[in-house]
């Protein structure tokens, strides 16, 4: 016992050496760096496991969800979005009169869900005690420290249990898209011929909007083999996107190319290279419009959450058209019928054509970041720096999201249609997340 208790008053007497006086650690507790390195480090596993666009959005929704529950009962002005999100019931609230340190309860929050999500357990693990000890180091007094943790936690065992009810387990039962051999349908393309990729994504629940046909575009444009047809005129569209403007083009195509996982192929050696997803790159450029607009924490939890759930339920109204319309890709049209040996800049994702998820997810980011941030809002990218390319300027969210859209006929996997249309069901998704799901009160 003599040994117990000197152990504990040695423990406290460290944690004591850290703390400041007058309540020093608030300041530094409330850094928005906190959050913004807390979503990284969902990114960077998200990165080096591997997850799929839809399945990466999911992720990113959730743990942006709870850093905002866990932190918004510091911040009068905010409210809760348990009752207002699908299926979301009231969220645990801190116990009255006791003091927390909410930005902690946040980063816990955070990586808690995430761990639940993802593969590497350990790695968030380690993310997890580089946090906590910053937070110690700041000198967060211990009882404090202790109930923000736990409250952090309550937090997430809400949110994972509100997760665990969305339909994604029972859809990694569900059967694999069948081939149906019809040419205006999809079928795999090189270099890998992987099977369709979530075709039952439209079966989740999703975040704010009613139902996954919510907003359901106009079918694409009817196949045909006619060379006068406006079909074949949009596949030569997509052949001919080099004639001009090449080296720019290229350099769009790339940028936004997003693609998780892409294989390399030199003889009998494949190797692969891992990038962003889609809506990682989108959170990372909220990340950049908070910095440079030097928002506060909470308006960079609010930012977080409202564009992760614009772009998760964004990709399960695109998925629902992809796999009721199950277009075929340009690459295998124009291999079939103009150029057998004719390869698409970027490499061909595993599921159908129409619409196109990148230019529906990046209209629906646009649109809740111009909301936050203002039209007109100018910033520089470099997202894709850490996977060597230089980084892009723009001078409103809008315009990074055309360009994110057309990159994807420069690159040769979609047609204009899917584009266009793509643009209009994120513009309408976005905005249904405004008008619907209030941060404010």
């Amino acid at each position: 016992m003599r040994i117990a208790l000197l152990l504990s008053l040695f423990l406290l007497a460290i944690w004591s050496c850290n703390q400041e006086p007058d309540g020093a650690y608030k300041e530094k507790a409330a850094d928005p760096e906190r959050i913004h390195q807390s979503i990284r480090d969902i990114t960077d596993v998200i990165v080096h496991d591997i997850f799929s666009p839809p399945v990466a959005s999911r992720i990113y929704a959730y743990t942006s969800i709870a850093a905002y529950e866990a932190l918004a009962p510091g911040y009068p002005d905010y409210q809760s979005l348990g009752g207002q999100l699908n299926d979301l019931e009231p969220v645990p609230q801190p116990e009255a009169g006791k003091s927390y340190c909410y930005p902690l309860a946040s980063v816990v929050a955070t990586l808690a869900v995430g761990k639940a999500l993802i593969f590497s357990e350990e790695k968030i693990d380690e993310k997890y005690e580089t946090r906590l000890a910053e937070f110690k180091k700041m000198g967060v007094p211990r009882e404090e420290f202790d109930r923000s943790v736990a409250y952090g936690e309550a937090v997430a065992k809400h949110i994972l249990a509100w997760a665990g009810k969305d339909n994604y387990k029972q859809t990694r039962t569900f059967p694999k898209y069948t081939i149906t051999g019809q040419q205006d349908k999809w079928e795999p393309t090189p270099p890998d011929y992987m099977d369709a990729l979530e075709p039952h994504w439209n079966k989740i629940r999703p975040f704010s909007i009613d139902s996954a046909s919510q907003f359901r575009q106009e079918p694409p444009t009817p196949y045909s083999t006619d060379k006068n047809s406006q079909f074949m005129k949009e596949v030569m569209e997509v052949y001919n996107a080099f004639r001009t403007d090449t080296a720019e083009r290229t350099a769009i195509a790339k940028f936004w190319d997003c693609n998780p996982y892409v294989s390399h192929h030199a003889g009998h050696v494949m190797f692969a290279t891992k990038k962003i997803t889609p809506g990682g790159h989108w959170l990372n450029i909220a990340a950049i419009a908070c910095r440079k607009a030097d928002a506060d924490i909470m308006t960079s939890a609010q930012a977080y959450a409202l564009t992760a759930i614009a772009i998760a339920d964004g990709f399960i109204g695109c998925w629902d058209e992809k796999y009721r319309s199950q277009t075929v890709r340009p690459e295998t049209v124009i291999n079939k019928y103009i150029d057998e040996e004719w390869r698409p800049l970027l490499q061909t994702p595993p599921f159908p054509e129409y619409i196109s998820g990148h230019s529906t997810i990046s209209r629906a980011a646009s649109t809740v970041l111009t909301n936050i941030f203002g039209d007109n809002f100018s910033f520089t990218d470099n997202t894709e720096e850490p996977f060597g390319m230089p980084a892009r300027s723009f001078t409103s969210f809008y315009e990074a999201s055309d360009e994110a859209s057309i990159s994807r006929m420069y690159g040769g996997i979609h047609f204009m249609p899917a584009l266009d249309n793509g643009v209009k069901l994120g513009g309408e998704t976005g905005q249904w997340v405004i008008d619907h799901v209030k941060t404010k009160k």
